[in-house]
């Protein structure tokens, strides 16, 4: 009876709400869906566990998005993008994470239902766009938290002409930390790999482009122990992980390619995932999941930028308002 008692008082407290679509995710991709979402005149809540802009806020200086000045920085970019929405009227509903995704109409049904953490608040809605995103697998160790976007990033594409002339370390030795080698030799002076290994994971065609290419260096058996420096990254301990040697390098900046993963967990048994945990879409975004739509790096596609995530958030949107009006 106490139980019970208690069930009765959370159901009464709790704030129930109902909206045509959902958005999860205030990042890039988010909030390019919350843009074509408004235009549409879609019933639409979006939802941000932390604050609106995403992962890119992080990054010192974005070069590649079309219309801004080439040093811009990602906090700024997406400022900009924030402040646009909001003279849609599209206000985040931030610090509020979204736990639990159920469907309630069954399985190839549609219709979602929401639990949001920390706060009394369930949400139903007829479509879903997931634009959760994707996370570094990181190294953990000391400095480096200080020095993301200071030194450490996780983009060569974005960061990569930030260093031309410069020494710079690729952490890593899959195929991603090598295709990212390849691609800063066209800015940076030398690029050392280090890899804790004493062979790469690359498929070999990318490891003998890596070898021959003059401007890559390998540190192998090692890893990155500490990061040092000032207003900026400015060095590394390195470990021998054989002779547990260390030895201090000075270096301009580090990129780190030591796996990646999708912020998918919402949509695991509901739509179909890769073997990475993407979850994967068709062209128009659309998941295995009637009305379950995907957006930007939680997606399995090919190019992870600002720019391609905007435009997934833009095509998901667009097709999310087509499944609504056929319902």
């Amino acid at each position: 009876m106490q139980q019970e008692g208690i069930n009765s008082l959370q159901e009464k407290n709790l704030e129930k709400t109902k909206t045509d679509l959902v958005i999860i995710g205030a990042g890039p991709a988010g909030l390019g869906a919350s843009i074509y979402s408004a235009r549409a005149a879609i019933d639409f809540k979006i939802f941000e566990r932390v604050m609106a802009g995403g992962q890119i806020t992080t990054t010192e200086s974005i070069e590649n998005y079309p219309g801004f000045k080439p040093d811009i920085s990602g906090f700024d970019l997406m400022q900009n993008i924030i402040e646009h929405c909001t003279k849609l009227g599209i206000k985040p509903e931030e610090y509020k994470q979204v736990e639990t995704l159920k469907l309630t109409g069954g399985q190839g049904a549609g219709g979602y239902k929401f639990l949001t953490g920390g706060e009394n608040f369930e949400t139903e809605s007829k479509a879903v766009i997931i634009a959760t995103g994707a996370s570094p697998t990181r190294l953990f160790v000391e400095g480096e938290s200080e020095y993301i976007g200071k030194g450490v990033s996780f983009c060569a594409t974005c960061d990569g002409a930030l260093y031309y002339d410069k020494k710079v370390i690729v952490a890593g030795g899959g195929d991603s930390a090598i295709q990212e080698a390849l691609f800063l030799t066209k800015f940076a002076k030398v690029v050392y790999v280090v890899h804790r290994r004493s062979e790469l994971r690359a498929v070999k065609t990318l490891q003998n482009r890596a070898f021959e290419n003059k401007k890559i260096e390998f540190i192998w058996d090692t890893v990155i122990e500490k990061f040092l420096g000032g207003d900026r990254l400015k060095a590394v301990v390195l470990k021998n992980v054989k002779s547990g040697k260390k030895a201090d390098m000075e270096i301009d900046g580090v990129f780190e390619y030591v796996g990646i993963k999708a912020n998918s967990q919402l949509a695991e048994g509901i739509a179909e995932l890769d073997e990475n945990g993407f979850i994967i879409t068709e062209p128009d975004m659309a998941t295995s999941q009637p009305g379950l739509f995907a957006a930007g790096d939680v997606r399995d596609t090919k190019l992870r930028q600002v720019i391609t995530a905007v435009a997934d958030g833009a095509i998901a949107a667009t097709y999310a308002d087509k499944y609504l009006n056929g319902l």
